[in-house]
């Protein structure tokens, strides 16, 4: 079965082309590239398992539930005592613990090396199954520029202590992986790219954006709602963490009011899905309703209306050019 998927460009549609849904994990040409496509639909990001403000043992609890649901878990050793509560669900039954994408980083080797057993020790496990590579600094440079890191990393994959890495992406980090990826630098070592990819949010500069589609590489979707309801975001004074957010739902809240989604979540879903490179869309709560809402969504996953898709492209390229391309680190 063949559907025609749009290429979504800065004015709408740049090329169309065929692609089988048995095949959407191929890259153009390579017809057994099937980088990420084992990922469930939705991930459990954990974040909010280490806010204290809530019990242990509804967090616990919480966890539980993402665990019954048989999803792909996505969580970090700085995401508060997240792993002191994971490592709690996860002794009381060990043969239901997830698959999991951890964050790892920083400007060296050696530091790198440090935060995979920052994540791995507290939770008795003895590798990742995915790296989530945060580079900064040298270490950042030298993978632009296909320096000694990139051994180092085959090395982490043959010790089976990280089995694969995608490459995390900000607007203010966008330039480095672009210049990677231009190189080939990438290819053999990176799996694929993850970073908030919602309505509301595009966190790949617009340029990098384009070539990731262009060699169809594997993304991983973060932060699927975005921080929250459209409505709610545009409405309530302090929803919205920034002023951005609330400033592009409202520009976003027509759109899904025309889109004929039920809910904020399905209509988030159905955007990234849009794109055939993306894998997976992560996602954080701390109640069983919403990972209800979550896992709801991604049971069937629709297109949303091509007109809604590409007014939402347009306007993502309008936002990197005027607001994430300026934005300083972690302002955003």
């Amino acid at each position: 079965m063949q559907r025609v998927i749009p290429r979504l460009g800065r004015n709408g549609p740049r090329r169309i082309c065929a692609v089988s849904y048995h095949d959407m994990a191929t890259s153009p040409g390579d017809q057994t590239d099937t980088r990420l496509a084992d990922l469930s639909r939705y991930i459990y990001g954990t974040t909010r398992l280490g806010d204290d403000k809530i019990q242990f043992a509804d967090r616990v609890k919480m966890a539980h539930a993402a665990m019954d649901a048989g999803v792909w878990f996505h969580t970090s050793h700085q995401y508060g005592d997240a792993l002191k509560v994971l490592r709690a669900a996860f002794d009381a039954d060990r043969k239901r613990v997830p698959r999991m994408i951890f964050k790892i980083g920083w400007s060296t080797i050696q530091e790198l090396r440090q935060t995979i057993q920052q994540n791995i020790e507290p939770l008795g496990v003895d590798h990742m199954d995915i790296g989530q590579l945060c580079l900064g600094g040298k270490l950042a440079e030298e993978f632009a520029s296909g320096g000694k890191c990139h051994d180092d990393f085959r090395k982490l994959r043959e010790e089976r202590l990280v089995h694969r890495f995608v490459l995390e992406v900000f607007p203010w980090t966008s330039r480095l992986p672009l210049a990677a990826l231009r190189a080939g630098h990438t290819k053999g070592v990176i799996d694929g790219f993850i970073f908030y990819l919602n309505p509301l949010q595009r966190f790949a500069s617009n340029e990098l954006w384009d070539l990731l589609q262009e060699r169809n590489e594997p993304i991983v979707a973060m932060r699927t709602v975005g921080g929250g309801d459209v409505h709610r975001l545009r409405d309530v004074p302090g929803a919205a963490w920034k002023d951005y957010l609330r400033q592009r739902a409202v520009e976003i809240a027509p759109l899904f009011e025309r889109s004929g989604c039920k809910t904020w979540p399905e209509f988030c879903v159905r955007f990234v899905f849009g794109f055939p490179q993306v894998r997976t869309t992560v996602g954080a709560t701390s109640r069983p309703e919403n990972l209800r809402a979550f896992l709801d969504a991604v049971k069937t996953i629709k297109p949303l209306p091509s007109d809604i898709q590409s007014q939402i492209v347009s306007l993502q390229y309008r936002w990197s050019d005027q607001t994430d391309l300026h934005a300083e680190p972690w302002s955003m």
